[in-house]
């Protein structure tokens, strides 16, 4: 366990055109499905139908629940979407190969399906950082601006292992599984906790929800693939994909936000510092004591930089 978390108890875990689909804003945990290229994709929708629409996009292994509380507040004033990935959180893959590109379709996919044809707003937590770029580099005139929390492309460190679903597909086998399961549950929780800074925020309720999360069908496939398209074990995240990337969006002259944890372990903060050199249109800031989760570890404050982001955004773009 590294030193930031000495100081935490660990917790003890066993085991212009708006949509045209509604989800009623009191019902900000609700969802539902939209179908994409033939596959159904869960997302969450609230929010008036006319205010400024935000899509809130979630990192590798993950799903849409890691911007629940994000959501909520976001929702208030503003026109929010979550949605899970194809092939991770409860979504089937599609028959693409997981990567930026099919992802960032997916979203495109999404919004159509919606009627969402304004110009959003992406933010964007780690893999879904790069997803949002990757919209924004193929869809310009999609995208009002970009908030990137803690986002893959700036940086060769990544400190995201398959190791834990080694050990929880060990686990399942026949005979010798009992053998690994500790390993498995060990391995998972140290991963959640990684995350952030306050280790107790890999909250025994999130430990299920990941195990249900890694226990679908495409989970496994769907992550190493994304894993080997941007990087490679030792190598880390590769840099070709990361500096075309970075050369499109700055080109595209959209606004950026970037935002990091001080005490990111999973991408270090010295990345934000690289996405500020990368993108000299983009503003920063640094929240301390934070990992690699701002939106849960710092929702008031994310949400906060957000909203102000989106106004000074809606402010500058000619009335439609």
């Amino acid at each position: 366990m590294t030193d930031r978390h000495a100081a935490h108890r660990a917790p003890d875990v066993h085991g212009a055109q708006v949509p045209a689909v509604d989800v009623p804003a009191a019902s900000p945990h609700a969802t539902t499905t939209v179908e994409v290229a033939g596959r159904p994709v869960r997302i969450r929708l609230s929010g008036p139908a006319e205010a400024p629409p935000v899509v809130l996009l979630h990192g590798i292994g993950r799903s849409l629940e890691d911007w629940t509380d994000a959501h909520e507040l976001l929702a208030r004033d503003h026109r929010v979407l979550s949605t899970d990935l194809p092939g991770f959180g409860l979504t089937p893959a599609g028959a693409e190969k997981p990567g930026l590109g099919t992802f960032a379709r997916a979203v495109v996919g999404v919004l159509d399906a919606l009627g969402e044809h304004r110009p959003v707003h992406l933010m964007g937590n780690s893999l879904g950082g790069a997803v949002a770029m990757t919209v924004a580099a193929e869809h310009p005139e999609r995208v009002a601006g970009l908030l990137l929390a803690g986002s893959a492309g700036f940086g060769r460190e990544a400190n995201v292992s398959p190791l834990p679903m080694v050990w929880a597909a060990l686990s399942r086998m026949p005979v010798v599984g009992p053998r690994f399961r500790p390993l498995a549950r060990a391995a998972a929780v140290r991963s959640h906790q990684d995350c952030f800074f306050d280790p107790a925020l890999a909250t025994p309720e999130r430990l299920r929800h990941a195990a249900l999360v890694g226990s679908q069908p495409d989970f496994r496939a769907t992550f190493l693939g994304t894993y080997r398209s941007i990087g490679l074990p030792v190598v880390g995240v590769l840099p070709g994909w990361r500096r075309a990337l970075l050369e499109r969006v700055r080109a595209s002259g959209l606004p950026v936000l970037v935002v990091w944890g001080e005490e990111d372990a999973v991408l270090p903060a010295h990345h934000a510092e690289a996405a500020a050199a990368a993108l000299p249109q983009a503003r920063l800031h640094v929240l301390p004591e934070t990992g690699h989760m701002p939106q849960i570890e710092r929702t008031e404050e994310l949400v906060a930089l957000a909203r102000e982001f989106v106004a000074s955004v809606e402010a500058s773009r000619p009335p439609r």
